[in-house]
């Protein structure tokens, strides 16, 4: 029996459902599916530019197993271009991160695990948790 998943912190699910190819005569490939996880790990390291051991930090994961997540998601995206498939979103292990707002600056963000509870800007602690 093998080991249960533990929840990947990811900041936000995506705000559509997926991706469809266009101009696609007839179908060659079944749908891709991608995980939340998936997705955070392609939005962290190729949108955010983030490294892979920073992404890790964020989702409370280990490095190699954010590595394997994202190459993961890259094979899958790679399979949906080249058979021009459709992606779809879907669940996947994941927890939402803990979202705050500062009550001097009025800024919303996330804070990395174990982090003090204060503003990434102006430093304050006087922040209010918003989920």
């Amino acid at each position: 029996m093998g080991r249960t998943k533990k929840d990947r912190k990811i900041q936000m699910a995506p705000h559509f459902f997926g991706f469809k190819p266009q101009g696609v005569q007839c179908k060659t490939g079944e749908d891709v599916c991608i995980n939340f996880e998936e997705y955070e790990a392609i939005n962290l390291c190729d949108y955010e530019l983030l490294t892979q051991a920073e992404a890790a930090k964020l989702m409370n994961i280990s490095r190699p197993t954010f590595t394997r997540i994202y190459e993961s998601v890259r094979r899958k995206i790679a399979k949906a271009f080249i058979e021009g498939s459709s992606i779809n979103f879907e669940g996947g292990n994941v927890a939402f991160a803990d979202w705050y707002k500062c009550n001097q600056c009025k800024i919303t963000f996330t804070l990395p695990v174990n982090a003090e509870k204060c503003c990434p800007f102006c430093k304050t602690q006087v922040i209010i948790e918003n989920n």
